[in-house]
C-alpha cells in the first residue's frame, strides 16, 4: 500500500484533518454571512467561529475512541491534547488578541507621539484567540465530523 493510501486510510487522522477542514469553511462563511464580505485569510486564519483548533484536537481524540476504543493510549493522549489547548485557546491566546486590539487602538490614535510612527505601522493580528462558545462550538463540531467519518467510511 502506498504511503498516500495509508494516509488516507488513517481514521484518526482523516477525522482531524476533515475537523479541521470543516470548521474552517464554517469559519469563512460565517464571516461572510456577518460582514458582507469575503475575506480569504478565514479560510487558514486563527480565530473565530468555530474554532478550528478545538475543531482538530477534539475530532482527533474521537477518531482514536472511535478506532482505538475509549480505554486505549491513544484516546488518552489525544484527550489530554484536546484539553491543553483548548484550554490555551480560551486563556493564553485570548489574552494575547485583547492586547493586540488594544495595542492596535493606541498606534491609531498616536497613543505615545511618536516622531518615527511609520516604524510602527505594521497591525497586530486580532483574531488569535477563542471565547468559550467558539471553542465549544468547535469541540462538538470534531466530535461529530469524526462520529459522520466513521460510520460513512470506516
Amino acid at each position: 500500500m502506498s504511503i498516500f493510501n495509508q494516509i488516507l486510510s488513517n481514521q484518526v487522522l482523516m477525522s482531524a484533518v476533515m475537523s479541521w477542514f470543516v470548521a474552517q469553511v464554517l469559519k469563512a462563511l460565517l464571516d461572510l454571512w456577518t460582514t458582507g464580505s469575503f475575506t480569504v485569510e478565514r479560510l487558514y486564519g486563527n480565530g473565530g467561529m468555530p474554532s478550528s483548533h478545538s475543531a482538530t484536537v477534539c475530532g482527533l481524540a474521537a477518531g482514536a475512541a472511535f478506532a482505538r476504543g475509549f480505554g486505549s493510549f491513544e484516546f488518552a493522549i489525544s484527550f489530554v491534547l484536546a484539553m491543553v489547548v483548548m484550554i490555551d485557546a480560551m486563556g493564553v491566546r485570548r489574552e494575547t488578541g485583547k492586547q493586540s486590539q488594544l495595542l492596535n487602538l493606541m498606534m491609531e490614535e498616536n497613543f505615545w507621539n511618536f516622531d518615527n510612527l511609520a516604524e510602527f505601522q505594521i497591525k497586530l493580528k486580532e483574531f488569535i484567540g477563542h471565547t468559550p462558545l467558539q471553542v465549544f462550538c468547535g469541540a462538538v463540531l470534531g466530535i461529530i465530523v469524526a462520529a459522520v467519518a466513521e460510520y460513512a467510511f470506516y
